[in-house]
């Protein structure tokens, strides 16, 4: 099994699991370069907020320091029927933040919750799995197939109190393009380790540590305060100076400055996340765009065109400096077999203009792009050098670059995927090929029903036939050439995305602080210790 656990100051599981109740006040203080919006633990499918909500909320799974899959709000589980019916056994006597009692009925809830309209995570069920209460603290999952995979994400869907979100107004999600915050999305009620003590989104979150926690706690922090420092600068300077205790990311041109310090250290390892580049496939007219009356992506030569016009060994070296690896797949290496049996093509801009000039662009077009600019490692920084490699075939790109929240509240499901072209990372949850095939390769409408995160719609219906196949083949190498066949149809054949490269994690750790890293890139607080 690969061990994803990394670095020198990274404190062991076991070692984390002796810290008992503090014995004095532990503040622990750390800063991302975005914000944490919405308390609402459906909102936003996104990394470091997936982390933020792990203190406070649980799911009926949780995954170790190594990725394993343990017990989390449910002890046990068993696969009945064939593999089409499943049975969760919940933890008895745990309590909601407010006292109320966790059981059953908030399961159902959350289930019906998270797959419901303006949830960001509606994949992580699948939309026939039906939800059966057996007694208080026992939940039968019915389903038409079997998924052997149908709990691989569940340590990110957090069970949330049916009974607080009802009388609070808050039965449904918030979506990520709310301009009125719900009750969930500024106030927070979990069963998780820690209390959000205070939320001001864009400013500062403060936590405080649950006693009435079921579990034992693996951490020794009286407190916990995040601040969001988008200058990379100033959250550098911030580490170095004591005033935070971690920070996400450090600048790769940072990176010796910071270890060569007396206060902190970088903390790198290879992470799970693929960035890639994405394309609208389905309007008959892009929204941005000089073309009028017809969409020139829904050409793969174009697609491919794009494609071939990327030099990503140039990202690598002069944006990444080095701190990346090329992909040729929308999945990282480490997660597919059968991943060596792809190769990503050179960068062939002469070929790239006979591409355009065979579609019927050979003079070019413009075209708007989507990007981040505070979500990724030099996300602006990639996106500005693509501009430059496609202008250089004759496509002129417009950049639209934001901060990661009025980002994903344009072009994901909540703001009716606002984009033309774009810029997103991906680190499947299950950490299996199903979960990028599901969510970037399956068709949608308009409300996200389907693949949710295929923002442009890729849509073929072999495809779909392939990834029904991969769900429910049990035997792994049969299920490994299903996934080699759909990878080849989405990339090779119909050039579906531009995969860039996986990039490296860059933390920075006070001295005094021991954290785990895990390659999915969550951070989270209860595993960490101040000395």
């Amino acid at each position: 099994m690969l061990k994803f656990v990394r670095g020198a100051a990274v404190a062991s599981f076991a070692g984390l699991l002796l810290a008992s109740a503090p014995l004095q006040a532990k503040t622990l203080r750390f800063a991302f370069q975005g914000d944490y919006k919405s308390l609402d633990p459906y909102t936003l499918n996104e990394t470091f907020t997936l982390g933020m909500h792990a203190a406070a909320y649980e799911g009926l799974t949780k995954r170790d320091p190594e990725l394993k899959i343990i017990p989390g709000l449910a002890e046990r589980w068993e696969v009945l029927e064939d593999g089409k019916r499943w049975r969760f056994y919940l933890r008895q006597g745990v309590k909601f933040h407010n006292g109320n009692d966790f059981n059953a009925d908030d399961v159902l809830f959350s289930a019906d919750r998270v797959r419901a309209d303006g949830s960001d995570l509606k994949t992580r069920i699948p939309p026939e799995a039906k939800f059966v209460k057996v007694d208080d603290y026992t939940v039968d999952v019915e389903l038409p197939a079997p998924n052997p995979i149908l709990h691989y994400e569940w340590d990110t869907w957090y069970i949330m109190d049916k009974e607080w979100s009802e009388a609070n107004n808050a039965g449904k999600p918030t979506p990520a393009a709310a301009t009125t915050p719900s009750h969930a999305a500024l106030n927070a009620n979990g069963t998780g380790p820690f209390v959000v003590e205070s939320h001001q989104p864009g400013v500062k979150t403060v936590w405080k540590p649950n006693a009435g926690w079921w579990d034992k706690p693996q951490h020794n922090l009286t407190e916990a305060i995040f601040t969001p420092i988008a200058s990379d600068a100033t959250r550098v300077a911030a580490l170095l100076s004591g005033e935070v205790d971690w920070i996400d990311p450090v600048p790769l041109q940072d990176v010796d400055r910071v270890n060569a310090s007396a206060n902190a250290s970088v903390m790198q390892g290879p992470e799970l996340r693929t960035i890639f580049l994405g394309f609208d496939q389905y309007r008959d007219e892009l929204l941005y765009s000089n073309v009028k009356g017809k969409n020139p992506f829904k050409d793969k030569r174009v697609r491919e065109a794009v494609y071939k016009a990327i030099d990503i060994e140039a990202i690598k070296d002069k944006v990444m400096r080095g701190a990346a690896t090329p992909t040729a797949l929308m999945i990282s290496p480490l997660l597919f077999d059968l991943s060596e049996d792809f190769k990503r093509p050179a960068a062939d801009p002469e070929g790239a203009k006979k591409l355009l000039a065979e579609a019927g662009y050979g003079e070019g077009f413009e075209v708007g792009m989507d990007c981040p600019n505070d979500r990724y490692v030099n996300d602006e920084r990639i996106c500005q050098a693509v501009v430059g490699m496609l202008a250089r075939v004759g496509i002129k790109v417009n950049l639209n670059a934001q901060p990661k929240a009025k980002y994903f509240a344009k072009v994901l499901a909540a703001g009716g995927y606002d984009t033309s072209f774009y810029l997103l990372g991906w680190t499947p949850g299950s950490f299996d090929s199903y979960n990028v095939l599901a969510n970037m390769y399956r068709c949608r409408d308009e409300k996200g029903n389907g693949g949710n995160n295929n923002l442009g719609n890729y849509c073929n219906p072999k495809m779909e036939e392939l990834i029904k196949q991969v769900l429910g083949e049990t035997d792994t190498a049969k299920r490994n050439e299903l996934i080699k066949e759909a990878y080849t149809l989405g990339q090779v054949e119909d050039w579906g995305y531009v995969p860039l490269h996986q990039q490296a994690l860059a933390w920075g750790v006070a001295k005094n602080t021991k954290v785990v890293q895990r390659a999915d890139n969550q951070f989270l607080f209860y595993w960490v210790t101040k000395e």
